[in-house]
């Protein structure tokens, strides 16, 4: 039982990382009779509290977290008293070119949405414009590494400029006739990564959900099953949401995404076999985790006659992610299920997942540096910390193995019930905190 509490402890502390999430900026420029109008909708807080988003995903990684937390909760009014000192320096960091020439910049305007939760960013729009050079045909925006990451979009073009910015880096020469828009192609390849990153690191909720469907039973059927059903599911409800057919809003789904980790959790704890209800059930809650991928594509948007390519790069890229998290908790438990099996011995195991156990820790401890973290998008512990408890519950199944399904009894309920605990303190969260 203490083991069991250990792993929920491990998984509770994981989940705090997606509190507070920071989102990449959106950037919508155009130019009209020489002047450049460009749209900036940004965390407002982070600019306003004066902290670097360089390499973070979310605000609680932040030494100044307990400043951007009050700056969240103050009405529009008073966050915009804050930033108005702070517009100059904002406009002066933008290094916009057109040719040779700079461009300044100039805040036109500063709008900030309405407090919400303040456990999820919100929305501040700064409009700002400048004068492009007579006779300029391009220009050019490096967006700063402080700021984060950037979404820039093209208005007002026929074939525009849409790309994604780390920060730091330029966009490179932009035409402002337009003729910059990706191909079918390059967009199909830029968005499978926006959808793999989306379930490795940052899709805990759907990490756990795939979990869930993985920890019902060792046997290859049943997991097909499901995994096609949800596969299916999502894929419908992310078209249909990103087409514009159907639209939740992400204060019902966020809350039912997490009633479905509870669901799939508690049925593993209760039964070992695949029902004939359950692929029907997967399929409903699918149709949920669509809505939450939907979101995803809405905040970096979709360029205009290239959302097919963009729709189904960003599906494959969820679902090698999906694949992914079940190849290494196959991998990490396969041995494990041998033992279970009578197909290996019991003290070649406990030297494996004893020594899997410390790596993972070890590196949980030693890789957790700013750089892995600016590479992966977290931290070091949120990977490998995990994978060092459920190391632990293989070596027990494996020591235990003259127990009846001790694999189920050690491994598959133990962790089933840390993700249902974990799925039922999101929906209390998000419902009622």
């Amino acid at each position: 039982m203490k083991l069991l509490w250990a792993v929920i402890a491990c998984l509770a502390w994981v989940t705090s990382v997606v509190a507070h999430e920071v989102r990449p900026a959106i950037a919508d420029f155009e130019v009209t009779d020489g002047t450049l109008s460009l749209t900036i909708t940004l965390n407002g807080e982070a600019l306003a509290g004066e902290v670097s988003l360089d390499g973070i995903t979310n605000t609680d990684e932040l030494d100044a977290s307990d400043d951007v937390d009050r700056l969240r909760a103050l009405e529009p009014e008073a966050l915009q008293a804050e930033l108005q000192p702070k517009m100059p320096a904002f406009a002066e960091s933008l290094d916009v070119t057109s040719g040779d020439t700079a461009v300044a910049l100039q805040v036109t305007d500063v709008t900030v949405d309405e407090v919400g939760n303040t456990e999820l960013p919100r929305d501040t729009v700064i409009s700002l414009t400048g004068a492009i050079p007579s006779g300029a045909q391009s220009l050019s925006l490096t967006w700063p590494a402080a700021y984060g990451a950037l979404v820039l979009r093209q208005q007002g073009v026929e074939e525009p400029y849409t790309g994604y910015l780390e920060g730091g880096q330029s966009s490179g020469e932009i035409a402002l006739g337009g003729g910059d828009e990706a191909s079918g192609w390059q967009t199909f390849a830029t968005y499978i990564p926006v959808g793999f990153d989306h379930i490795l690191p940052k899709g805990l909720d759907h990490i756990l959900f795939v979990l869930g469907l993985f920890f019902l039973s060792t046997r290859f059927t049943p997991l097909l099953w499901q995994v096609t059903s949800f596969t299916l599911a999502h894929t419908v409800t992310l078209a249909m949401a990103v087409l514009g057919i159907v639209s939740v809003p992400g204060s019902i789904v966020e809350p039912l995404i997490a009633a479905s980790i509870v669901y799939v959790a508690v049925e593993n704890i209760v039964s070992d076999k695949l029902h004939r209800w359950r692929p029907f059930v997967i399929f409903g809650f699918g149709l949920l985790h669509g809505l939450g991928f939907a979101s995803v594509l809405g905040e970096f948007g979709l360029p205009d006659g290239q959302v097919v390519p963009a729709l189904i790069g960003f599906n494959i890229g969820v679902e090698l992610g999906q694949l992914t998290v079940i190849a290494i908790a196959f991998i990490l438990v396969w041995y494990a299920l041998r033992v279970d099996r009578g197909e290996a011995d019991v003290r070649p195991a406990q030297v494996l997942y004893g020594v899997l156990a410390v790596v993972f820790t070890g590196l949980g401890i030693a890789m957790n540096t700013d750089g892995f973290q600016e590479v992966m998008g977290a931290s070091a512990m949120v990977f490998f910390w995990p994978l060092a408890a459920l190391s632990v519950l293989c070596a027990v199944s494996a020591t235990l193995v003259d127990q009846l399904e001790a694999y189920r009894r050690y491994v598959a309920i133990p962790a089933s019930a840390s993700i249902a605990l974990v799925g039922a303190y999101w929906f209390v969260e998000r419902v009622f905190l």
